[in-house]
């Protein structure tokens, strides 16, 4: 299965508590943090929801 590599590149301050709760749900801990994931459709919408805030890419 593919993976998905997510960076947290923008703060989250002045955003709703929503997406800030996003954030921590995919696993960030700091600003400028990296994580990894199993490409399925629960990630793609949860990093959609933050796209502004984070950078991504897909690996095989």
């Amino acid at each position: 299965m593919a993976k998905i590599k997510a960076k947290w590149v923008k703060s989250a301050i002045g955003f709703s508590e929503r997406q800030k709760r996003t954030i921590k749900a995919l696993g960030f801990k700091k600003l400028q943090s990296e994580v990894v994931h199993d490409d399925t459709p629960q990630i793609r919408g949860m990093i959609d929801h933050v796209r502004h805030l984070v950078k991504w890419t897909v690996e095989e």
